[in-house]
């Protein structure tokens, strides 16, 4: 038999004759007939240039592994990339949990085989909540963008009103993701992203031009804090009051580690806050949902507008007893489907559970210990980048563990420096030239809890050598 008529070994339907009868069963002359409805013009006219299939599971093996070996990564070399995506360390317990087959593998189920997923679920919300203060915890969405953009959906709908006001100094990924859930201009609920002007002395959102945007059409005012480039808000106060007197919502995005040694956005006048689940125990990975999570207070406006799961818990008939279980259940798109407020999404809820232990883990001594740990180190970082001579640490002093390095007084550009770098064993900060032009040659750096004092120092001899 030719390699064109041999069964692929994982694919059932590969085997002779088997498309043949499944045609016949469904009483179709051929494939072709099934997409008869796409334009001829959308057929793809020459065959794609595939390499030959390999049967061998051995061969498959030795394939893979010999092109992943080409890729450089975190594990091989010194990292400073973060914006989105941070390489924060992850306790081997955390890893142990969520294999367990009782949580890797329960997807969904009865009742009655959900009471310990519900009940580590249970713990992420309680955990998470004290965390920010707030009551009420979302199960997690795909991602930081994810929520932010539930979270803004939620506003309009409460309001009424169809316009949200971001910093001019979002990451640019998130934002599109936020674009994406406000829906285009052609549509009837689309809501329009307006960009608040930051001060380029401080890097915060200029409160003077916040005001003069504000408005009876605008449904949130959305902040991070930190801020994407890494400067503390200080002002959040002052944002929150002046939205909540213009009738607009306020959404905080808060990297959760940062809440060791920050007010929570609540204590400041937040509604609904939002962030990242990935720096608590997760580790970075791509296309496989890093986690966000969404909360509010305990009030009905807010609760009957989530799009997701909340996990709650009471008494039973037997005294002692809890039971978890899940409440509005009904309200989300499992329960509603497409007259639901929102579609519920991506499941990450796995990772909800290593985010429960992680908290566990930590504690609120331990969520302390490492803020101080992260400013320490991207302080000790910023000052040993700044004395190099042509390189500038922009708003230096105001930052938590990311922070903006400016490359213009060296006269070379920030792609050839990290190419450089990267020769060197070391990834440097993000480009932001391309997406921040008027921040000049300029990367965004993170250094959190896993970089040493000799790591930094390495970079900063690395740099010196590079320039």
């Amino acid at each position: 038999m030719t390699s064109a008529h041999r069964s692929h070994p994982w694919m059932a339907n590969s085997a002779p004759g088997q498309i043949e009868a499944m045609l016949s069963e469904i009483g179709a002359s051929s494939a072709r007939e099934l997409f008869e409805q796409i334009p001829e013009d959308h057929f793809r006219k020459t065959p794609l240039d595939l390499p030959p299939t390999l049967i061998s599971e051995a061969d498959l093996r030795r394939d893979l592994v010999t092109k992943l070996a080409k890729n450089e990564n975190c594990e091989t070399h010194l990292s400073f990339l973060g914006a989105g995506a941070w390489q924060h360390h992850v306790p081997g317990v955390v890893d142990e949990i969520v294999t367990r087959t009782e949580f890797s593998t329960n997807v969904w189920g009865s009742p009655q085989s959900d009471v310990g997923r519900n009940q580590a679920w249970f713990e992420f919300n309680s955990q998470l909540g004290a965390l920010l203060n707030m009551d009420v915890v979302q199960l997690p969405v795909y991602s930081w963008g994810c929520a932010a953009g539930h979270a803004i959906r939620m506003a309009a709908r409460m309001t009424g009103r169809n316009k949200v006001l971001v910093s001019e100094y979002s990451d640019p990924e998130r934002l599109a993701v936020i674009r994406s859930y406000c829906e285009p201009p052609e549509m009837e609920s689309h809501i329009d992203v307006v960009a608040v002007a930051c001060d380029p002395a401080t890097g915060r959102i200029n409160l003077d031009d916040l005001e003069a945007k504000l408005g009876d059409d605008v449904a949130a005012l959305y902040f991070e804090n930190p801020a994407y480039l890494g400067p503390i808000e200080t002002e959040g106060a002052k944002m929150a009051a002046a939205a909540r007197a213009a009738g607009a919502e306020t959404i905080v995005g808060a990297d959760p580690l940062s809440l060791g040694i920050l007010m929570p956005p609540a204590d400041y006048g937040a509604d609904i806050v939002v962030g990242p689940t990935q720096p608590l125990g997760i580790h970075m990975n791509g296309g496989g949902g890093v986690g966000g999570y969404i909360a509010s207070h305990d009030v009905e406006k807010y609760v009957r507008q989530y799009n997701g799961f909340l996990v709650s818990m009471d008494h039973t008939v037997v005294e002692g007893q809890y039971a978890f279980n899940l409440a509005c259940a009904g309200q989300n798109s499992y329960g509603l489907r497409e007259k639901a407020n929102d579609w519920t999404g991506n499941s990450v809820y796995l990772w909800a559970v290593a985010n429960a232990v992680y908290m566990s883990l930590l504690g609120p001594e331990g969520f302390r210990e490492i803020g101080e740990l992260i400013l320490a180190r991207a302080r000790y970082a910023a000052d040993k980048l700044s004395s190099i001579s042509g390189v500038e640490v922009k708003w230096a002093g105001t930052h938590f563990k990311e922070f903006v390095v400016s490359f213009d007084g060296t006269g070379k550009n920030v792609s050839d420096i990290n190419d450089a770098l990267r020769e060197r064993g070391i990834f440097g900060g993000k480009d932001l030239s391309a997406e921040l032009p008027g921040l000049g040659q300029s990367a965004l750096y993170c250094v959190t809890e896993i970089h040493t004092a000799a790591d930094i120092d390495r970079l900063a001899a690395t740099l010196e050598e590079v320039l």
